[in-house]
């Protein structure tokens, strides 16, 4: 029979040796990690403290003054303007075509050039024209000479017969001749006035003054009367008509207007804003056109520059009627909001309050304030990004202008390294967050982090400043 012998008591407390040690080593650790943990939340708690909340937007302190530029209510004449869209035309149109037919032998005008009512434009083959008048001028000098004839005779038929010497009917038979041929005679006047006509039209003339346009025919071709397209086209430029539509709710003012006396019209240029020309008003369209319900109006303008073209749209401001001794301001002080529109006053100390506002009529200029504003009031026109009602305001003065950002600045969470006077920070800009930095100003305090300072001593001192983004 075989025993197992007894372990000793070392032996027995052995295996217990391994799991003491572990638990021993395992506490230490903990509390070095808990310490850590709080040291690291402690130091993450004091940096995000000194940085500036990031909403994306520079915050501006609640004691802060906002900087703004500021307006007085004015009071003067405002003319009141309807606006439309137009078509210039010109204000004739003429086909030059041939009124005979023949061989096209020459063109006295180049394409595009002005040309006077009167100036020869081309000229025809005259030569059978010229023998048809030949013809006419001959065949009357035929008759002139017989009526000549006719008329001797007639004065002796007459002498015979007042002594009884001849017949009176001989005499009133010759009278009677006499008168046949001086009717012929008139007849070979009008045939040679007709072809006189003719003749002439082998010379094409300019109707009317204007600018010619491009060549029909050329020169060597047989032109002929009956030609739809004729040889030019000739607008008259100088002056030219406008014709513009206006809206039927309008038509009721622009005809009260109207009959009081002439209207004055504006034609703007390609920008919206330079006035090319300035015409009157001729006229207004006795029916609305139903499809777009709108009224046609005519108007002429002098065109001494040939600013406006045939065909051109155009930009067009009727002047109905003048405002006397309106109140005026600009139209960037004019806000609108949920409640409708109001304006920003300045009131004492600088103060601003929103103020509602009664606009009557209003461009991208100027706005006229029915109520709500006195002449005494100073509104604010810029700096509206961090006005609030009960905001205090540093006015600017009036040539200052506010130059925005053309493109956004890249952020960046710590600012580019600058050296200071005796230190090293950085600062980001305007929006971002400032770096760490330290700059001494001499004979002075030493300056806040990422901060500018002046020194007693009238010296500058530079601050930690990097580069902003």
């Amino acid at each position: 029979m075989l025993f197992k012998p007894e372990q000793t008591g070392a032996a027995r407390d052995a295996p217990a040796t391994p799991p003491a040690r572990k638990r021993r080593r395992v506490v230490p650790l903990l509390v070095t990690l808990l310490i850590l943990g709080g040291l690291g939340y402690v130091g993450w708690s004091a940096f995000q403290a000194k940085q500036p909340a990031r909403t994306g937007r520079f915050q501006m302190p609640a004691s802060a003054t906002v900087p703004v530029l500021a307006a007085t209510p004015r009071i003067q004449d405002v003319p009141v303007f309807l606006d439309g869209v137009g078509t210039v035309r010109a204000l004739n149109t003429v086909t030059v075509r041939a009124q005979v037919d023949g061989k096209l032998v020459s063109v006295k005008f180049t394409e595009g050039q002005d040309v006077k009512a009167g100036d020869v434009l081309a000229e025809i083959d005259p030569a059978i024209y010229q023998a048809q008048y030949d013809q006419a001028v001959a065949k009357k000098a035929q008759d002139e000479a017989q009526l000549a004839n006719a008329r001797i005779d007639l004065t002796r038929y007459q002498q015979l017969a007042a002594s009884n010497a001849g017949s009176k009917q001989q005499a009133d038979t010759q009278k009677a001749t006499v008168a046949q041929l001086e009717a012929q005679v008139r007849s070979d006047q009008a045939a040679i006035d007709t072809a006189q006509t003719t003749l002439d039209y082998t010379r094409i003339v300019a109707p009317l003054s204007g600018r010619a346009g491009l060549r029909q025919i050329d020169q060597g071709n047989i032109i002929r009367a009956s030609d739809a397209t004729g040889l030019v086209v000739i607008t008259q430029l100088r002056p030219i008509a406008v014709q513009f539509s206006l809206p039927q709710q309008q038509i009721v003012r622009v005809n009260a207007a109207f009959a009081k006396g002439p209207l004055a019209v504006e034609v703007y240029g390609n920008d919206g804003r330079t006035i090319v020309d300035t015409g009157t008003l001729k006229g207004v369209d006795n029916q609305v056109d139903s499809t777009t319900g709108t009224a046609k109006l005519k108007a002429e303008f002098p065109n001494a520059g040939n600013q406006l073209w045939p065909g051109q749209f155009v930009s067009v401001r009727l002047k109905v009627e003048t405002l006397p001794q309106a109140l005026v301001i600009p139209t960037s002080a004019v806000q609108r909001g949920p409640a409708g529109t109001f304006s920003y006053v300045i009131g004492e100390g600088d103060i601003v309050h929103a103020r509602p506002i009664t606009v009557t009529l209003q461009d991208e200029k100027d706005a006229v304030i029915a109520k709500g504003l006195e002449v005494s009031d100073r509104v604010v026109t810029t700096g509206f990004a961090n006005l609030a009602d009960g905001a205090k305001v540093s006015v600017g003065s009036g040539d200052q202008t506010i130059t925005p950002d053309l493109a956004p600045r890249k952020r960046e969470r710590g600012g580019a390294k600058g050296v200071g006077a005796k230190g090293e920070g950085g600062a980001n800009g305007e929006k971002g967050q400032r770096g760490q930095g330290q700059g001494e100003r001499p004979g002075g305090r030493k300056g806040r982090p990422g901060e500018a300072t002046q020194g007693q001593d009238g010296g500058a001192g530079k601050a930690g400043g990097g580069q902003a983004h």
